[in-house]
């Protein structure tokens, strides 16, 4: 018996209590108790009732190159992985918030270099930025800000170039990085064909 049927027949045993307690009790309070009892209780039948979405991680953005002709498809790429694998949107904002945790993002693409941004982004503590949104001496930002291109992030250098060039398109900024310069995806380890000869013997051996 799963746990939202056992909740269901607690919640219909309490709606039962209370419509005994108002058919054939007579005193004032008993009577008060069973009807609360039914609300109570009808109201947790409503609310098991409701389908439940499992609440799941963001679908990690496959980054494939082939896919990639224009800066503006880097781009697209690069809003992706901001929201998504990159995790950025859970400290930046892009626009004034009283709820920021980190700097606000919005124009950053045209106040600072490709440059500056990538070494943010690789050495975040290179330089510390204060928060001058509250009254007196500037203070440190609550949340500090993690290397993204080492765990439990792990961007890639391509993701990496992908985000700056989101974040010049958004701050209305001509995007300054080339197709030309994503890596090529590394192929994957071919099996040598030594080992796989010298397994031929082996299986026969053990057919036999």
């Amino acid at each position: 018996m799963s746990e939202v049927v056992r909740l269901q027949l607690i919640g219909l045993s309490v709606v039962g209590v209370g419509i005994l307690a108002l058919l054939f009790i007579r005193g004032t309070f008993i009577r008060v108790v069973g009807f609360v009892s039914i609300v109570l209780g009808l109201f947790t039948l409503v609310s098991l009732s409701i389908p439940q979405m499992a609440s799941l991680p963001p679908v990690e953005e496959k980054f494939d190159i082939a896919t990639v002709k224009t800066p503006t498809d880097l781009a697209t790429i690069g809003q992706k992985v901001f929201f998504s694998k990159g995790q950025c949107a859970l400290c930046h904002t892009i626009g004034p918030s009283e709820s920021a945790r980190c700097p606000d993002l919005k124009g950053i693409g045209a106040k600072l270099s490709r440059e500056f941004l990538y070494e943010s982004l690789t050495q975040p503590q290179a330089y510390i930025y204060q928060d001058y949104r509250v009254e007196g001496m500037a203070k440190e930002y609550p949340a500090t800000m993690p290397y993204i291109n080492k765990n439990p992030i792990g961007l890639s250098k391509n993701e990496i170039l992908a985000v700056i060039a989101f974040l010049q398109q958004m701050s209305g900024e001509p995007i300054s990085i080339a197709v030309s310069e994503l890596a090529a995806p590394e192929p994957a380890p071919a099996v040598p064909v030594q080992k796989a000869a010298e397994s031929g013997p082996i299986a026969v051996a053990q057919a036999h």
